[in-house]
């Protein structure tokens, strides 16, 4: 979506362009989770406070990008998502088949607490590849197939993306009009999304996250080298 805006307006700056990227990401990401809320049990006692935490840290990233060389990240990011990439590829147990043995509560709560607050960060300061990320992090620690998984990311995703959102309103760097636009086909999108994920389950996340992350890859790669 990033390098659609820098088409459709040229010579945006980068924070008016996450600005109003994170407006249509809130509303897809809050259609993923209601649509995910009636078929799927969700821990709001630790999904919300994370989300809290996860916009807080959003927050503070977005606070950061003027700060950050973002061409730094990039590279690094294309490594980590090619690695999630592999690791998905050669481990295809995770988050297809429950944990044998399930966390206990405390591990839940730090595992989605700590996940909230760094990639919560991430995301306000660049931001793709973030729902990949929590997934990965909830399937691989907590042993959570990919559809549950798909569902907390979702919640804490949201909160990253309000939090980033609040922050580039405050500052003036959201173009509200082409962002409100952006939102209805996110949200379109999200809504057709979540009820394949529901009705194909966990095999078929996976394959789509597979997809996903190689998409991103390659995006990334003409972006940043093309």
């Amino acid at each position: 979506v990033l390098p659609m805006l820098f088409v459709v307006a040229p010579g945006i700056a980068p924070q008016t362009a996450l600005g109003t990227n994170k407006l249509a990401a809130l509303a897809g990401t809050s259609a993923s989770v209601l649509t995910f809320a009636r078929k799927v049990p969700m821990r709001w006692r630790v999904l919300l406070p994370a989300a809290t935490i996860a916009a807080t840290a959003a927050a503070t990233g977005a606070a950061a990008v003027s700060l950050i060389d973002r061409e730094l990240f990039i590279p690094i990011v294309m490594v980590v998502l090619v690695g999630v990439a592999v690791f998905v590829t050669l481990r295809p147990s995770i988050g297809v088949t429950l944990a044998t043995h399930p966390p206990t509560r405390r591990k839940v709560v730090l595992t989605v607490a700590l996940a909230a607050g760094l990639i919560g960060f991430y995301d306000g300061l660049l931001g793709p590849g973030t729902g990949t990320f929590l997934i990965i992090t909830f399937a691989t620690l907590l042993g959570t197939e990919f559809v549950r998984a798909a569902a907390m990311a979702k919640v804490i995703n949201c909160g990253s993306n309000l939090g980033a959102l609040l922050f580039f309103g405050a500052t003036g760097h959201i173009l509200w009009a082409l962002g409100a636009g952006m939102a209805v086909a996110n949200v379109l999108g999200a809504v057709v999304g979540t009820r394949m994920a529901l009705r194909k389950g966990a095999e078929f996340v996976r394959i789509v996250l597979l997809v996903v992350v190689i998409g991103m890859v390659i995006r990334l790669g003409w972006q940043q080298f093309g």
